[in-house]
């Protein structure tokens, strides 16, 4: 049986869409997922995997065939 998790899909979808947004406007990019990770109160390391992860699934599939 998996662990339960300690944060809740709602929250990780929240932290993540403002981690992207902040980190597309050069003004607010600088230290984006600390502060928002502080904000929140959630590990940095969490949101930036989950960052990392959204970040992957928006490029789609990559290979030679594309």
């Amino acid at each position: 049986m998996a662990a339960p998790k300690k944060y809740s899909q709602e929250l990780r979808d929240r932290a993540t869409r403002m981690a992207l947004d902040a980190r597309r406007d050069p003004v607010t990019a600088t230290g984006a997922i600390k502060r928002i990770a502080d904000q929140l109160g959630i590990h940095p390391e969490a949101l930036r995997t989950w960052v990392r992860q959204a970040e992957i699934d928006d490029a789609g599939p990559a290979g030679p065939d594309q």
